[in-house]
C-alpha cells in the first residue's frame, strides 16, 4: 500500500505535465538549478569566510 512503484511514478508526471505544461515545467526546473547553483554559492563562499577569519585569529594570538 506505502510502496511507489514506477507505474505510479508516471502517473504522478503525466498529471504534472497536463496540470503544468512542458514549458512551464522547463522554466521551473531551469529556476530551480540556478536556485540550487546560488545556494552552493552562497555555502562555499561562507564557509572561506569562516576559515579565513579562523586564521586570521589564530594569527593574532
Amino acid at each position: 500500500m506505502g510502496e511507489i512503484s514506477i507505474g505510479k511514478l508516471l502517473i504522478v508526471a503525466v498529471i504534472f505535465v497536463l496540470l503544468f505544461g512542458t514549458k512551464k515545467l522547463r522554466t521551473l526546473g531551469s529556476d530551480l538549478g540556478y536556485a540550487l547553483r546560488g545556494f552552493q554559492h552562497a555555502v562555499k563562499d561562507e564557509s572561506q569566510s569562516n576559515t579565513e577569519a579562523a586564521a586570521k585569529s589564530t594569527d593574532n594570538q
